[in-house]
């Protein structure tokens, strides 16, 4: 494991930069059923964090969907008639699946059309295309494959490719598998079920398990498309459109002449959103055609399973902070070892399960290939801190029981017997350890870390205040001489009847959490880490930073429910 947060100073710069976003972060992976979709292809705009509103094309639904996935999402969901990226489709493996595509692109656009890279299509109505069938203006085309293998699948314009698809038409389908493995609902898994229903954190899976396999398990899913945009392509197709309004489809001088190379992207977006736009919550009002965001929220030991696609003309290095990405399969293909000798596979805390071993490579950096889809697994466990990041003290006066909590490990080292503690998954071997080597009168001594004068060291209102997992875990870790919290505020009471009120005594106690500072949310003291491009134009907006393809993953202990329809 990638020990990314043994540096004292990058994670205190991390949780920096957990905004006021916070408090609604969630992705999942939304979007519609089938197994017959009704798509159509328009024009509209899309909101760029510099104030831009930039021309696109993309696909959307003609008609109302057959449903919405997942289901704990439905009440949110839409489906306007043009976003970018296009609905995802969700089908079950083995399912028929139809397409009816509708082209409701302006007549100068000419033709469009769908590829499905990976299934056997069959194509109907429409006009003959250099690929496949496509739909003159106005004109419909049907497209029907069996979803033969589960994963997560691309699909785009094959029409007129290099412009059609930096406009916007590209999308994904997800295909679930019609059997999950035994394991995936039983032992580990289970007591990560168990954990979330004692919160009252409802489930946002689409599934249990990405594959066939009984390694492809995880516990929450998130859906990344990359892709630029050249706005200069933008604004010569929008002019050239808006030329030709009230022409003839088929006549002379009725098309477009878009010139798509020299290719300069200024734009670098995941889900149709770049940073800071794609943290903010699925369905935003303010991005009517861009409903998907890009925040991945875990728990301690949840496995995250990410669903990546390179829609661009580009190959985008995306680093994720604080561990290694366990690559799964490369365009729904699982990556298999080519011994045929069953070996045992087992997740961080889990049950060994034999099966066809899995081969896919750690990745420091995920390499988001164009037009290349892969499934990775990615967990974080603070394992090998070197010091609680529960804060728990074994000679605590902070009237709160959560500061002594035990840490019973099991045969992987991680407290996982006590799905309804706040510490679920802890690594033991660092319980009851402080963090400090010589507190101001925060924290236990001893640690490994010198931490900076909290009164000096402030960073604006949003500055997390601590190195510790939870919201009272400052609290939790204060030596005997330090009592209850400086601003006055009690600790909120827990669903186990834990935290209680403790007395609120300033008297010889410095804190992490300095008094002039606005905490963000009262319940959110979690840690953020950055996922992001490694090419450093890529994590910029029209040149100017933070912007483009980076995001903040953030980690939050058990208390803290992750609710994804917010």
């Amino acid at each position: 494991m990638k020990n990314a947060i043994s540096q004292m100073a990058r994670i205190l710069v991390l949780i920096v930069f957990v905004l006021s976003l916070t408090a609604t972060a969630h992705a999942a992976v939304p979007g519609i059923t089938g197994p017959t979709f009704n798509l159509t292809a328009q024009d509209g705009y899309l909101n760029q964090p510099d104030g831009e509103a930039i021309y696109s094309w993309g696909y959307g639904c003609s008609v109302a969907p057959t449903g919405f996935a997942p289901a704990a999402l439905a009440s949110v969901s839409v489906c306007p008639t043009m976003q970018v990226p296009g609905p995802t489709l969700i089908v079950h493996e083995n399912d028929r699946v139809t397409i009816n595509l509708v082209n409701q692109l302006p007549t100068a656009a000419g033709n469009t059309s769908i590829l499905f890279p990976g299934f056997q299509v069959t194509a109907s109505g429409g006009v003959v295309g250099l690929l496949t069938q496509e739909a003159a203006p106005g004109q419909t085309v049907t497209y029907t494959f069996t979803a033969s293998q589960p994963g997560t699948h691309s699909y785009y314009s094959g029409t007129q490719g290099d412009l059609q698809i930096e406009m916007g038409l590209y999308g994904a389908v997800v295909v679930l598998p019609a059997t999950v493995p035994a394991n995936c609902t039983s032992g580990y898994h289970s007591a990560i079920v168990a954990a979330k229903a004692h919160w009252g954190e409802p489930d946002f899976r689409l599934s249990q398990a990405a594959y066939d396999h009984p390694g492809s398990c995880y516990d929450r899913e998130y859906l990344f498309q990359w892709a630029e945009m050249d706005s200069r392509i933008h604004k010569q197709a929008q002019a050239q459109v808006a030329a030709k309004v009230g022409c003839t489809a088929g006549t002379t001088g009725c098309s477009l002449n878009v010139q798509t190379e020299p290719y300069h992207p200024a734009y670098f977006i995941i889900n149709g959103r770049s940073m800071p736009d794609l943290m903010d919550p699925n369905y935003a009002s303010e991005y009517p055609h861009q409903p998907y965001n890009a925040d991945p929220h875990t728990h301690p030991g949840d496995l995250l399973l990410i669903r990546t696609i390179g829609q661009g003309r580009w190959q985008h290095p995306f680093h994720e902070h604080a561990n290694h990405v366990r690559i799964l399969a490369r365009d729904a293909n699982l990556e298999l070892s080519s011994s045929t000798t069953p070996v045992s596979y087992s997740t961080p805390g889990g049950t060994a399960v034999s099966g066809p071993g899995l081969a896919g490579l750690l990745m420091f950096n995920t390499d988001t290939t164009p037009g290349e889809s892969f499934d990775g697994i990615f967990y974080y466990t603070g394992r090998g801190l070197n010091w609680d990041p529960y804060g728990h003290h074994p000679v605590s006066s902070s009237n709160d029981p959560l500061a002594t909590l035990s840490c019973t490990p099991d045969a992987n080292g991680y407290n996982t017997t006590a799905t309804t503690a706040v510490n679920f998954f802890e690594w033991c071997q660092d319980h009851n350890k402080p963090v400090e080597v010589n507190p101001f009168g925060d924290v236990g001594a001893g640690g490994p870390i010198t931490l900076p004068d909290p009164d000096v060291f402030t960073n604006g209102q949003w500055y997390g205040g601590t190195p510790y997992l939870g919201p009272d875990a400052s609290l939790r870790a204060q030596m005997p001489t330090c009592v209850g919290s400086p601003n006055g505020t009690p600790n909120p009471t827990t669903p186990s009847g834990g935290a209680g009120t403790p007395p609120v005594n300033t008297a010889n106690c410095t804190t992490l959490n300095p008094a002039n500072t606005q905490l963000n949310p009262a319940n959110e003291r979690g840690w953020a880490f950055m996922w992001h491009s490694h090419n450093e134009r890529e994590i910029t907006t029209n040149n100017v930073f933070p912007g483009g393809m980076l995001m903040m993953l953030l980690v939050d202990s058990r208390e803290f429910v992750i609710d994804e329809t917010l």
